[in-house]
């Protein structure tokens, strides 16, 4: 039989995100942008006044965050509104209508920054002790202050700001197409259903036991993007085109440099992940070898990458048995983080199933003065159970995060933003395999551990790998080409999965796929912070309440520290390569005794 995706009204109520906790109604959606308007309008006022006195600087913040907050719950609620159901007009016009006034106020107000900039050293010390108020707002102070070797004039800070608008265009022309227009063939299985190929169902499709069937549907699908190659190669060479544009009208050396810098974070964090996994390639040769040996193939196809190593466990999880499972495996954190989850999968914080149209993958977002939502697209599958795991740590540390501090500062940076969610998966992963005696179950939950340091760390610094070089290649003046692009994504793929796996011809398109490389060098994190997050999920473990305290703390403190200094306070230290190399201890120590089990 055919399978064919709901539309969005057919989506059972319970199984989708209740929005009207942003507004109950449109109106006051309208309502809200009028206001900001309005505040925007006021707040522009002060341009040549901001920083005459501390008074004046301490009215402009107080405003300017009353404001940012109502901007982005308006915000929030067009996009998660657009998310469901992308061909919608209404709501891709209602988030046009939001991100065009984003650019507004980012223009009309871009004078603050350099005008803070701009005050001679010590005054805002001087200030602090005249108006204590300022206190509330030293972290969002002390932040302009760090970029001011990268700071423009006023005027050259309301053109960059302005062009906002249009440097997101690569993004969204990239996000409407493989979300809305970008069709791909049905694929037909051993029993004759014909089944739409989409980009939510193409892993699911690949974890299939037919090995024909993972083979066409690899090829059909990747054949698609094969087709728009060049119009895909044209979005993301648009993409570095722009990250080029603002590094260098800041000043830096490199784009690269420049999206470290926005997070706080040397590029020796990054330059460590890279050469302490390249270390341990061997590890991943490894666990190819032992994939290659489980599957029973002569040849290891990249469409066998998916495929479960232990096909007789392949359990299914209804979204409530993943949510009850999810509770469970979050006691060791308290009782208050398991009533939070209650509360979200009680009231309609997530949004369940995919429906025609609807955005694919899943993500948290945090909604400050409401509570956070997750989008999900979930298909019954032990990887969707981690999935739903993943987004509440986000949503947690949000949750948290907004419940202790102002809006300004519960705004915690990229680079720590998946350590919570990553945290969450060990700890469910710890807790299932600590329930699961039989040997096929056991196996199934070890082959999930070791794919998510496959897809995690392997995978995702990979990925940053080849962000790296792309950029570096436009800098140094090469045209980035569908050819160029292909190429060097897959000498990368060869060297990552060694010479015991077939990187078949298609695999070099797989780069066009990843929205995450419209996202300014976002990948990488998820390396650091799996390796972060495994290290802080085995001593809460180990040593109980301290360490569940400090980790909490962690949660709270959204970005009022630089991100390594903030995870020092969880106990991990991301200026060293121990991390990394714990983690990949672990992961080699998995692998061995998957082998073990398999002897």
């Amino acid at each position: 039989m055919e399978q064919k995706l709901p539309r969005r009204e057919e989506v059972p109520v319970e199984l989708t995100w209740r929005l009207e906790d942003v507004y109950e109604n449109e109106t006051l959606f309208e309502k809200d942008l009028e206001i900001v308007e309005a505040m925007t309008a006021e707040l522009a006022k002060m341009r040549d006044s901001v920083t005459q006195n501390a008074a004046n600087l301490l009215h402009f913040l107080t405003d300017y965050e009353k404001m940012s907050e109502r901007l982005y719950k308006a915000y929030s609620y067009a996009m998660m509104a657009n998310d469901v159901d992308t061909a919608n007009q209404k709501t891709q016009a209602m988030k046009m209508r939001v991100m065009s006034l984003s650019v507004k106020v980012s223009t009309d107000l871009a004078f603050f920054e350099p005008a803070v900039l701009a005050l001679p050293e010590g005054t805002i010390e001087v200030w602090y002790k005249e108006e204590p108020g300022l206190l509330a707002f030293q972290v969002t102070i002390r932040e302009i202050l760090r970029g001011r070797a990268h700071s423009r004039s006023a005027e050259v800070e309301e053109l960059l700001a302005s062009a906002g608008e249009m440097a997101a265009s690569p993004e969204d022309i990239y996000s409407m197409f493989i979300d809305a227009d970008l069709k791909f063939p049905e694929v037909v299985d051993a029993e004759g259903n014909r089944i739409q190929i989409t980009n939510g169902r193409f892993v699911p499709l690949e974890e299939s036991t037919d090995r024909n069937l993972r083979k066409e549907a690899f090829r059909l699908y990747y054949e698609t993007y094969k087709s728009f190659e060049n119009a895909l190669a044209a979005m993301f060479s648009a993409q570095v085109k722009q990250l080029r544009f603002y590094a260098a009208a800041r000043k830096y050396p490199s784009t690269f440099e420049a999206a470290v810098d926005r997070v706080d974070v040397s590029p020796a964090v990054c330059d460590n992940l890279i050469e302490a996994v390249h270390d341990n390639l061997d590890k991943m040769h490894a666990y190819v070898r032992l994939r290659r040996k489980m599957l029973g193939v002569d040849e290891l196809h990249m469409y066998d990458v998916y495929a479960p190593m232990v096909p007789d466990a392949t359990s299914r999880y209804t979204i409530d048995e993943a949510k009850a499972l999810v509770i469970e495996a979050m006691a060791p954190l308290g009782s208050r983080y398991q009533d939070l989850l209650r509360e979200a999968f009680s009231n309609r914080w997530v949004d369940v199933v995919e429906n025609e149209g609807k955005r694919g993958g899943a993500y948290s977002n945090g909604v400050y003065g409401v509570h956070p939502y997750v989008l999900l697209n979930y298909n019954n599958r032990l990887d969707d159970v981690f999935t739903l795991a993943h987004e509440m740590g986000h949503s947690m540390h949000s949750y948290f995060s907004s419940e202790k501090l102002s809006l300004f500062d519960s705004d915690y940076k990229i680079f720590v933003a998946e350590v919570a969610s990553t945290c969450n998966e060990v700890l469910l992963m710890e807790y299932m395999l600590g329930k699961v005696t039989e040997k096929r179950e056991r196996m199934a939950l070890i082959n999930h551990f070791l794919e998510s340091f496959k897809g995690t760390v392997y995978r995702q610094t990979m990925f940053g790998e080849f962000e790296r070089k792309a950029n570096r290649m436009a800098e140094e003046g090469e045209v980035l080409t569908a050819e160029s692009l292909y190429q060097t994504y897959y000498a990368l793929n060869q060297q990552y999965f060694g010479p015991d796996m077939v990187s078949d011809e298609l695999i070099g398109y797989e780069w066009s796929r990843i929205p995450h490389f419209y996202y300014n060098f976002y990948v990488y994190q998820y390396a650091t912070s799996f390796c972060a997050a495994v290290a802080i999920a085995r001593r809460i473990l180990a040593e109980g309440q301290p360490a569940v305290d400090a980790y909490l703390e962690f949660l709270s403190s959204g970005c009022t520290k630089d991100p390594v200094s903030l995870l020092k306070i969880a106990g991990v230290d991301l200026g060293t390569k121990e991390p990394i190399e714990q983690a990949l201890k672990l992961f080699e120590e998995l692998i061995q005794e998957m082998e073990a089990l398999t002897d």
